[in-house]
């Protein structure tokens, strides 16, 4: 059985060990030592310890039974081995971890919500509270709970006790052990089994900043940082706030009215911006009908070269097709490919599909579409045997 240090002492960053067995597979070394300093990863859905061993990177850590196995690339030829973690990273978990406790406290205190989900990552942390739902006067009242016990700077401790004396504690959830069961507590505020890494006092969590909260399979999602992680937090929204206001030349607590203004402006211009650029197609398409060529009746649309890209051609059509006994044939030529749309009227009874299929027979074209409009692209030194092509097929079928 593996001696679990760092369930007695989170603070120690290194330690001598003695490796009691080593085994070789799939390219790696899996260790078992006396004891350890490495926490295994996501035991109790905490992630793991980073570190060396004789300074060979533990890229992984896990439990076997009551054994803890450190997985590493190169082998370790002596037994007698000095165990390093990663300190930031193990002090960030121990922050994250105690202040998510907090947090599902201060949510059961509250509003009688209970976690029943909770996950940390490397950039945040989340839990999931059995509540439908909560106003943002709710969460802002949970966020100052905390905070007020962070900075009261309660004892956070960890202890053992057994089943038959769970009944004497107030824990918030059951164990999922029935013997030995770790009790991690906030001096009286909370208790609950644990058996990850914790900071001695709720001052070191340093403060807790929730940072989104969403609905999520009935209950409601509670995305946020603790002590490093949100001064980090903080600190790239203060920056993002600071260039945004001096771009906007107003102060940083007016960003936000400023920035809703741009918002309504834009939607106004863009409102503006299609009433004229559907009067901008409907002359256009007034004019292209006066100067169609006519052949059998059917008024003919033909432009090889527009001063209008792709996409604008495409929005014509509808404006265009309105007028009953008419085609339409367009092409584009771009840096490195044409492109053509060829396109009716519904009252023509030409399949226009048919006639692309045809024209592929002997051309090189990408395309398709529906027997009233057809589109796609061709070799650009192509594309005015491509619009023949189809300028004729169309013919044929009148």
């Amino acid at each position: 059985m593996t001696e679990k240090i760092y369930l007695e002492n989170p603070y120690l960053r290194q330690i001598d060990a003695r490796i009691v067995e080593k085994k070789y597979m799939d390219n790696k070394y899996y260790i078992k030592t006396n004891k350890t300093i490495f926490y295994p990863n996501l035991a109790g859905g905490q992630p793991r310890d980073k570190g060396t061993i004789n300074g060979v990177e533990v890229i992984d850590t896990y439990e076997d039974g009551l054994d803890i196995v450190h997985v590493v690339k190169d082998n370790i030829h002596s037994d007698r081995v000095e165990l390093s973690i990663d300190w930031n990273n193990r002090f960030d978990y121990m922050q994250q971890h105690s202040g998510q406790h907090l947090l599902s406290s201060a949510f059961y205190k509250l509003f009688n919500g209970e976690t029943i989900g909770f996950y940390i990552g490397e950039e945040y942390v989340y839990i999931d509270v059995n509540i439908p739902m909560i106003s943002k006067e709710e969460i802002e009242k949970v966020e100052e709970f905390a905070n007020k016990i962070i900075f009261s700077n309660f004892s956070i401790k960890s202890y053992i006790v057994e089943r038959e004396d769970m009944d004497k504690l107030p824990v918030r959830k059951d164990p999922k052990v029935n013997s030995n069961i770790r009790i991690v507590e906030i001096d009286g505020i909370d208790f609950s089994p644990c058996c990850g890494t914790h900071v001695r006092s709720t001052g070191e969590i340093g403060m807790i900043k929730i940072r989104k909260v969403e609905s999520y399979k009935g209950n409601i999602r509670v995305e946020f940082v603790c002590g490093n992680r949100a001064l980090k937090d903080y600190t790239w929204k203060s920056d993002s706030i600071q260039r945004i206001s001096m771009l906007l030349s107003s102060k940083d607590k007016d960003v936000y009215d400023r920035v809703e203004k741009l918002y309504k402006d834009r939607e106004g211009l863009e409102k503006e911006n299609r009433y004229l650029k559907e009067r901008l197609y409907k002359y256009i398409s007034a004019e292209l009908i006066r100067e169609a060529e006519s052949i059998k009746g059917v008024n003919f649309i033909l432009h090889q070269s527009m001063d209008m890209d792709f996409k604008e051609l495409q929005n014509l059509l509808p404006y265009i097709n309105l007028i009953e006994n008419t085609v339409v044939l367009f092409g584009v030529k771009g840096k490195s490919t044409g492109q053509f749309i060829l396109s009716r009227s519904p009252n023509l009874k030409i399949n226009m599909k048919k006639v692309l299929e045809e024209a592929s027979k002997t051309l090189e074209i990408r395309g398709g579409g529906s027997p009233q409009t057809v589109q796609g692209g061709c070799p650009i030194d192509s594309l005015d045997h491509v619009f023949e092509a189809l300028y004729k097929g169309v013919i044929e079928k009148l």
